[in-house]
């Protein structure tokens, strides 16, 4: 039988996630900065008979409108020992129905593979998007180079000849110029930010898994992406670049000595968050011959009022959308 029970140690947890090869969503740090912005956090150890750790989960709660109840969410989670999977998957709903007043738990796992016992749906509700592109960092570089589009290799090539310097940033004074560029980069393709704040708190709560680098032209920041990290995966949380990154594609060499970084300190896999059909999609696939399909989104009801909450949430996000723009 396994069995669950809430884990309010910082290091233990983070040693738990790290040594079951997790996502860095699955971090106390990422806990930490929703917990900051309006969601409740829940980590959980799974644990078997003999007491050994089996999974764990990091469960992000929110309460619903008209007191409903909440919704319980795990990014990129749960993470579960090899072949205890499904173990861990029934494990998370008995504890979610006992101890969290949920309607519905909504898991985003960061592997191909869906829960496969009974009551577990697909959801057209998604995050985070499971069409991505995961490099395999445990390639070499001239591995990793060949599965590249030819005009990837030479944009790559050519901004890094550019009197362009690409490290990463160190102040906040810096990240301040990041955002000043992400700010630009969101208006210029139409999508919505969080306030600074929540920002400087990505950096602040996740501390060392948090990673910026930049490309800086004349001591300032032209281009930047923006990293969240475990010990096995590196994900894309942010990027941007201004006009002046855009006309020397700084973008590229900046990602090329991202992915170079994180192979050097043995990160086995990069992430690169999500492919649409868009030009940013465009620009990461000349990255890899390939592409990823992760699992997807999928929720388990515990109430009959998820039907109502599932109904609803698109035109919930549509309405948020129109104010958004009112606003701009």
């Amino acid at each position: 039988m396994i069995r669950g029970n809430e884990c309010r140690e910082l290091a233990l947890w983070n040693e738990i996630v790290h040594d079951l090869g997790g996502h860095p969503l699955q971090l106390w740090g990422w806990g930490d900065l929703k917990a900051a912005h309006n969601w409740r956090v829940v980590r959980v150890i799974f644990t078997d008979e003999e007491g050994s750790v089996v999974g764990g989960s990091q469960l992000l709660l929110r309460k619903l409108p008209a007191s409903i109840g909440n919704i319980a969410y795990v990014p990129r989670g749960p993470v579960a020992r090899k072949g205890s999977e499904d173990l861990v998957y029934g494990a998370l709903i008995d504890y979610v129905q006992t101890h969290c007043k949920a309607i519905v738990v909504t898991v985003e796992p960061d592997t191909e593979d869906a829960p496969t016992a009974a009551g577990w749906k697909q959801s057209a509700n998604t995050v985070l998007i499971p069409r991505t592109l995961i490099l395999d960092l445990e390639k070499n570089e001239d591995e990793l180079l060949s599965a590249m589009s030819k005009k990837t290799r030479q944009y790559i090539r050519k901004s890094a000849n550019e009197a362009v310097t690409i490290r990463r940033v160190k102040s906040h004074d810096e990240l301040a110029l990041c955002l000043d560029i992400y700010h630009l980069t969101a208006e210029r393709a139409g999508f919505a930010l969080h306030g600074d704040e929540y920002y400087y708190d990505v950096a602040e709560k996740l501390d060392e898994s948090s990673l910026v680098f930049a490309a800086f032209e004349e001591g300032k920041p032209i281009a930047f992406v923006w990293l969240a990290i475990s010990q096995k995966t590196a994900f894309e949380l942010y990027g941007g670049m201004n006009e002046q990154g855009q006309l020397l594609r700084a973008n590229y060499a900046l990602k090329w000595h991202a992915i170079r970084k994180c192979k050097e300190w043995g990160i086995e896999r990069y992430d690169m968050n999500g492919l649409l059909n868009d030009g940013v999609s465009t620009f990461k696939q000349g990255f890899a011959s390939h592409e990823d399909m992760l699992a997807g989104t999928y929720d388990y009801a515990l109430s009959p009022l998820y039907g109502v909450w599932s109904k609803g949430l698109p035109q919930i996000k549509k309405v948020i959308r129109t104010i958004n723009k009112l606003r701009k």
